[in-house]
């Protein structure tokens, strides 16, 4: 589904990622961890159109790398930034609005979905967003691009600042994913969520690939998780 080979990214002369490759299959969770510097979040935003790159980034079978950020949305790539940023102004309704795609026509995912998924939402559905709690402004993130109907979401460190009964129902959320078919990659600090939901770990480091396995084998490597994930 997503394959990348060979990726480098920069930002102006600054050489950030080098030579990184990895593939995300229909219906994966792929977890990309590492401590912050790593090229976590470079990654995401080489894929989405946002950084200077080159390499090769294929979405089913066709280059993206040229591709403007709206167009990489339109094919079908969804991205949760570490920001968030959601629109302040507008009620929690109207931001999922925007987020959809087209009229929402035989889209996967519907308003009532979304309520159920997140039942604080529906309670504040008629509430401007820039009034909202930084965890409920994270449901609506996630929500959001989700109502785009994206076969494969990009999260960058969903559970960042939240409180631990808000990180549960994010974990909720990425598995409710997975159920429904769609490939997720998740850039996370937070072992414990990655380890509990992926299929396949990566871990990064200056900017580059240094571990691919799964859950249990990161488990059972005590130097990758020493050398390149602990503090």
């Amino acid at each position: 589904m997503l394959h990348i080979e060979n990726l480098h990214a920069f930002y102006g002369k600054s050489h950030v990622l080098h030579g990184v490759s990895f593939d995300i299959q229909p219906g994966e969770i792929v977890s990309l961890l590492g401590r912050n510097g790593s090229g976590r979040s470079t990654t995401a935003r080489s894929i989405m159109g946002l950084v200077d790159c080159k390499g090769k980034i294929d979405w089913k079978g066709q280059s993206i790398l040229d591709k403007k950020a709206y167009q990489i949305a339109h094919l079908g790539i969804g991205y949760v930034p570490e920001s968030r940023d959601i629109f302040p102004t507008l009620t929690v309704h109207q931001n999922l609005l925007l987020g959809q795609k087209g009229k929402g026509e035989g889209s996967r995912w519907s308003f009532d979905d979304m309520y159920a998924m997140f039942p604080r939402l529906k309670e504040r559905e008629h509430t401007e967003a820039g009034v909202m709690s930084g965890g409920e402004q994270q449901m609506l993130t996630l929500c959001r691009t989700l109502m785009g109907d994206p076969d494969l979401i990009i999260i960058d460190e969903p559970t960042e600042g939240l409180a631990p009964k808000i990180v549960e129902l994010v974990g909720q959320y990425l598995q409710t994913l997975k159920e429904r078919g769609i490939s997720v990659l998740l850039i996370e600090q937070k072992l414990t969520i990655a380890m509990d939901i992926s299929d396949r770990v990566l871990v990064m480091g200056h900017g580059s690939i240094v571990f691919t396995g799964t859950p249990a084998e990161l488990k059972a490597d005590a130097y990758t998780r020493r050398e390149w994930l602990e503090v």
